[in-house]
């Protein structure tokens, strides 16, 4: 591998290290046990490595406490997701990130790490916490 590939690689994963941390700082959960906070990890990676790294980064920066498994998440300057802004609805054909559903009408959230999704309507809202 060249220095450049590895490089892109590296970005790459740190890329999806920053959207899984504004996703956790957007649940609109105040706990969740740990197997829920790692389904809503792996819309972004699955992989496990990479799983355990975010949910260590989201400790160290103060976004979530682990405690006998679970995960309590800190609201200091935290804000949910606004759905009429946050949430773009796009025509294709999609399959959803969180249950493999085919979609004609994709739910993308908008981060500031970047874009998640494709999501169909009810695993969009479960992701975020709104049910």
């Amino acid at each position: 591998m060249t220095d450049d590939t590895h490089g892109r690689a590296s970005a790459n994963a740190d890329d999806r290290v920053e959207l899984a941390l504004d996703l956790l700082a957007a649940l609109e959960h105040d706990a969740l046990p740990l197997s829920a906070t790692v389904d809503r990890i792996e819309t972004v990676t699955t992989d496990p490595t990479l799983v355990r790294a975010i949910l260590d980064e989201a400790e160290l920066r103060g976004l979530i406490e682990r405690d006998d498994g679970r995960v309590r998440m800190r609201r200091e300057g935290g804000s949910f997701v606004r759905f009429e802004r946050q949430v773009v609805e796009r025509e294709g054909d999609f399959d959803c990130r969180r249950c493999g559903a085919p979609l004609s009408t994709g739910h993308f959230v908008q981060f500031e790490s970047g874009e998640l999704g494709p999501f169909g309507s009810s695993c969009v809202r479960k992701v975020l916490g709104r049910d």
